[in-house]
């Protein structure tokens, strides 16, 4: 457990598998009172920057932008989960800005009187080492076979793909080993949703 100097609510940072549910669990947090960040989406900001797309276009071109200027995701994903040498360049750029980022989330949360917590939901927490930011860490686990077909229906990947993405990052026994608590996803929405309202209940409203 790390707890940021001076944080006065609960910060739980959530992980898993690619596919385990992690959206799931920050939405039902969310829904309870907490601050949402999604760092998936912190870094879709982040690729607006300015400054951000100049060291991209200096690295890879203007094959991964748009004609309207903006970085082409889906063009730069290919590039970079290639190679794993161009996914560290790339973390490299925007994972500063995006620990910035959320960390002013993260003391807005703190002084807003009317959030109980905050959840970033955060594949790569710990390769990323935003785990400091978060006084809680959960580990959202899934059997593979679920996960697989959940990004198989939503986002369309073939499990080749899904397998690439997975082992760019570490281990998912490392992962669940780091966290402070672990939250099954295997059978209902239901039984998940109860699992939450219990940390929510343990962390937010009873102290930590």
């Amino acid at each position: 457990m790390n707890v940021p100097a001076g944080a006065g609510k609960p910060v739980i940072g959530i992980v898993g598998g690619i596919g385990a549910g992690k959206s799931a669990v920050a939405a039902e947090l969310a829904a309870m009172g907490c601050v949402l960040i999604d760092a998936d989406r912190v870094g879709h900001e982040m690729l607006g920057r300015a400054d951000a797309r100049r060291e991209i276009r200096q690295r890879w071109g203007d094959g991964v932008f748009g004609p309207d200027g903006n970085v082409d995701r889906k063009a730069l994903a290919k590039r970079v989960f290639a190679d794993p040498d161009e996914l560290v360049a790339l973390n490299g750029i925007l994972h500063p800005l995006m620990r910035r980022r959320m960390a002013a989330r993260i003391a807005d949360a703190q002084a807003d009187p009317s959030a109980a917590g905050v959840a970033l939901d955060a594949a790569v927490l710990f390769e990323a080492g935003w785990d400091d930011l978060c006084t809680h860490t959960v580990f959202v686990s899934a059997p593979a076979s679920q996960r697989f077909a959940r990004v198989a229906a939503t986002r369309g990947w073939t499990r080749a793909e899904w397998k690439k993405r997975e082992k760019t990052q570490i281990s998912l026994d490392t992962k669940a080993a780091r966290c402070d608590s672990i939250l099954e996803n295997r059978t209902s929405a239901s039984y998940l949703r109860e699992q939450v309202r219990e940390l929510f209940h343990r962390i937010c409203q009873s102290g930590f």
